[in-house]
């Protein structure tokens, strides 16, 4: 019902995001990086827009699962993404909610079994969220992944998100969230850094730009052809 067609894709997400995941107006406003007041209203206006469609809370019809989808997909990458780096308080990290979209994406997995992108997306956040124990030092500060600790990288998870990816993309049409798991798979499945195998992490890169272009993307390729491990 929040990623209803009559609602802007920014605002599906932004009333998604408060109705569904739980986060501040002001968290989702720095996701957006927008004023929290321009938020609240987007987020309001977004409500009555819903009340005036008389949307009644039932699956939608085929025609706009997949364009529906793509949007909870959003959602879900957002709220794991804040509490992987969250934007306020004095954490690095907020597992309550990275916990809340592993724990929603499964059960997306559950329904939509067949679905590459669902399957992509899990692994990616179960590959990420393995290097937690890792990410941070004593004080609280970051630890690049080149400098991590990889005996405290959690191999369950670890070995669950290779498993998801490999057969997500053995049957499946490629999709931007299977080659950012299979990204994080390759850097997961390395026993040091230096055993990392760039060449396929570039080409992966490459696909992804092709798929999905994003200045970040373009960025991130650049930095792995020309110095190879990066934070």
């Amino acid at each position: 019902m929040c990623c209803h067609p009559a609602l802007s894709a920014p605002s599906q997400i932004a009333l998604t995001l408060r109705a569904v995941g739980g986060l501040t107006t002001a968290e989702i406003a720095r996701a957006f990086i927008v004023p929290t007041a321009t938020m609240a209203q987007r987020i309001s206006r977004a409500k009555q827009g819903i009340r005036e469609t008389g949307s009644q809370f039932t699956l939608p019809p085929p025609a706009e699962r997949d364009e529906r989808l793509r949007t909870v997909l959003q959602v879900l990458y957002l709220i794991f993404n804040e509490g992987y780096t969250t934007t306020a308080g004095t954490e690095l990290a907020r597992s309550d909610l990275t916990a809340e979209a592993i724990r929603l994406t499964r059960l997306l997995h559950r329904l939509l079994p067949n679905d590459g992108e669902v399957a992509g997306l899990l692994a990616l956040m179960l590959l990420t969220e393995a290097r937690l124990p890792a990410r941070t030092r004593p004080d609280g500060s970051l630890v690049p992944l080149a400098d991590q600790d990889r005996s405290l990288w959690n191999r369950e998870l670890i070995g669950e998100g290779v498993v998801l990816i490999t057969d997500a993309l053995s049957r499946t049409r490629l999709g931007s969230y299977q080659l950012q798991a299979a990204i994080a798979a390759v850097h997961d499945e390395a026993a040091r850094v230096e055993d990392t195998d760039w060449p396929q992490v570039l080409a992966l890169f490459g696909l992804l730009e092709i798929i999905s272009p994003n200045p970040m993307v373009t960025l991130n390729r650049g930095r792995c052809s020309r110095h190879g491990p990066w934070a």
